[in-house]
């Protein structure tokens, strides 16, 4: 990763960080080529078209100091055992940058290499009959079991049972979360929480430290649809989250389908009028998916042939490490380190520290271990 990556992915998550401070701000940053500047005053941020009250809360928020210069926000995001992508990272997912506002930042924590994935997204309400927690996990599991990767928002109910579903098969799962990267909600869905972090991938746009509040919850069933080929709707009123889901896949010009259920069940309002107005394609199980996108099989195909090629790829840049990244493979096969030891030990500033350990992660030469620490392999 040379130099001028590194800050602009370091601009970048330095601007997410900042209260106030959203899509469109950004986007003037990158537009101006705002990394060029080592430091930032209110003058510098009102001529790129940035709000006085947004200027201020970055000039506070970095308390004078060159943005370059202060502590990476990735070391908060490292400590939770999670990376911080931008759309200057090549782990960042192609399918995002498809729609109109893709997130400047995504953090994540697990396997990363879903995000490659052909995925579908599973949603519906957080208090389904038994019919719609059977037909989630049924539907999840014959997803998971064909390649295909199900995404959901770890919220009750429905999202739950096709996480807990999916991670039994080949495919595995991507939780898409309305807290920061670090926080589990609800509580009560930890353990799923910590088996996803093992065996799937948590997603979030939120930086660490940002409270909860409602408006986290719609930018993550965005997100939800975006990470997706296409969307099922299993059970929701017609007002739920999932139909908001929904929308947006639809305005993504995603496709969108529908689990059927009784006339009479208030949980199957929403999917019923899905499939009544022709929004959705009634499914009932993952042929009907795959009979609709005929074109996913063979992209299963070319996604094996990719991670095969893949693997040779790593295999013979691991031959050709640079002496940086020579350099920290030394430290950690002395001994396990964390990012700031590294950061004493080596004297690399911390953004370009935290890029060089993201790619050794990415090449398998080393792994980000509980407790936020480094290991060699």
């Amino acid at each position: 990763m040379d130099h001028k990556k590194d800050i602009r992915r370091q601009m970048i998550i330095a601007f997410h960080e900042v209260p106030g401070i959203g899509w469109h701000a950004i986007q003037k940053a990158v537009k101006h080529q705002f990394w060029n500047k080592h430091s930032w005053s209110i003058e510098d941020l009102l001529a790129i078209g940035l709000h006085r009250g947004q200027a201020k809360a970055a000039i506070d928020r970095y308390a004078g100091q060159s943005w370059m210069q202060i502590e990476d926000p990735s070391v908060a995001v490292a400590n939770a055992n999670a990376v911080a992508l931008t759309p200057f990272d090549s782990a960042y997912p192609a399918i995002l940058r498809e729609i109109a506002q893709p997130p400047w930042v995504l953090y994540a924590r697990g396997r990363l290499e879903l995000l490659q994935r052909p995925a579908i997204a599973v949603v519906g309400t957080r208090v389904p009959t038994a019919y719609g927690r059977h037909s989630a996990a049924t539907l999840a599991k014959e997803l998971s079991s064909a390649g295909l990767t199900v995404v959901s928002g770890l919220a009750r109910g429905v999202d739950s049972k096709a996480h807990e579903a999916a991670l039994t098969g080949a495919g595995s799962t991507i939780a898409v979360l309305p807290t920061p990267i670090d926080k589990c909600y609800p509580p009560e869905n930890l353990s799923l929480f910590q088996r996803i972090a093992e065996q799937g991938l948590l997603v979030s746009e939120t930086p660490i430290g940002t409270p909860l509040h409602p408006g986290q919850f719609p930018q993550r069933n965005r997100i939800i649809a975006a990470l997706s080929v296409g969307t099922v709707v299993v059970e929701g009123a017609t007002k739920s989250g999932s139909l908001i889901t929904a929308q947006h896949a639809s305005d993504m010009s995603r496709e969108l389908f529908a689990i059927p259920g009784p006339i009479s069940s208030p949980k199957s309002e929403g999917p019923n009028e899905l499939i009544k107005r022709g929004e959705a394609k009634l499914i009932s199980c993952v042929k009907d998916i795959i009979d609709e996108l005929n074109w996913l099989p063979s992209a299963l195909e070319a996604y094996k042939e990719a991670e095969k090629t893949s693997n040779a790829k790593q295999e013979l840049e691991n031959e050709q490490l640079k002496p940086e990244e020579l350099k920290l493979i030394a430290f950690l096969r002395d001994q396990p380190l964390s990012i700031n030891e590294l950061h004493e030990l080596s004297a690399i500033p911390f953004g370009h520290l935290n890029a060089l350990l993201l790619n050794l992660c990415i090449k398998r030469k080393i792994q980000l271990q509980h407790g936020s620490i480094y290991i060699a392999l």
